[in-house]
């Protein structure tokens, strides 16, 4: 049985044997088998009588929606707002940057960025949405050969910082020759070498509101399925080039 599963199962079980009411799940990623063991948690908890609010990402591709509650950031504005950012900035091509089996939220972040495009009237790159490992030099050698793209959008800051680091080995400069924006403003984002611009999420906000879906759904489980979707915001730093001179 994969690692996954197994450990998945026996947090269920924990769960179930401790009469617990309610669980925030955030469904699992970067795993191949990642869709049918959340789902597999998810309704294993339902058929327990056990309450779920879904925390981040749903079930299901974007952009379909699953039964369960949804508290999260709207992620097709999140996406807009970096790529509009760049845009303002005077970066005509630009990509979008994710690691391979990312969640649904990812891809949406990529819509969002390519709607931004779009609105511009300007053409998205054939190859805009590059899925890759972002430390490994092939990946960031077709990236970076000809110095075809002005900027780069990451799924998260985390894959930003790879980057980052990855562009350092091959002597390409953030934001002089690259410019670079993540997501989630973690707390690691203004340590980087270069301090990185990137998408902020209210969790304060998404707490009270995963709180408020829970007690709804313990005091109605009739109610239909809600999304909660937060408003991200952009927290501009040196990596976006905002601050390089004209």
């Amino acid at each position: 049985m994969d690692l996954t599963v197994k450990d998945a199962e026996e947090v269920c079980q924990h769960f179930i044997d401790r009469s617990v009411r309610g669980v925030f799940f955030a469904p699992f990623e970067f795993a191949s088998d990642k869709d049918e063991v959340s789902k597999r948690t998810a309704e294993r908890l339902k058929r327990a009588g056990i309450t779920v609010v879904l925390l981040d990402r749903d079930l299901v591709p974007f952009p379909f929606r699953s039964d369960f509650d949804l508290i999260g950031i709207d992620n097709l504005m999140a996406g807009y707002l970096a790529c509009e950012h760049l845009i303002k900035l005077g970066v005509r091509r630009i990509a979008f940057v994710a690691r391979p089996l990312s969640a649904p939220t990812v891809t949406a972040r990529m819509a969002g960025s390519r709607e931004a495009i779009i609105d511009a009237a300007m053409e998205p790159l054939k190859d805009f949405y590059r899925i890759g490992d972002p430390r490994d030099a092939a990946f960031v050698r077709e990236l970076t050969i000809g110095r075809k793209i002005e900027g780069v959008i990451c799924a998260n800051d985390f894959t930003a910082a790879q980057l980052m680091h990855s562009f350092a080995k091959v002597k390409i400069r953030v934001p002089d020759d690259i410019r670079l924006i993540g997501f989630d403003n973690l707390k690691y984002a203004e340590l980087l070498t270069v301090p990185l611009t990137t998408i902020s999420q209210p969790y304060r906000e998404m707490a009270r509101n995963a709180l408020r879906a829970m007690l709804g759904r313990l005091a109605d489980p009739t109610l239909p399925a809600t999304s909660l979707l937060s408003c991200p915001s952009l927290v501009v730093r040196s990596s976006c080039g905002a601050f390089l001179r004209r």
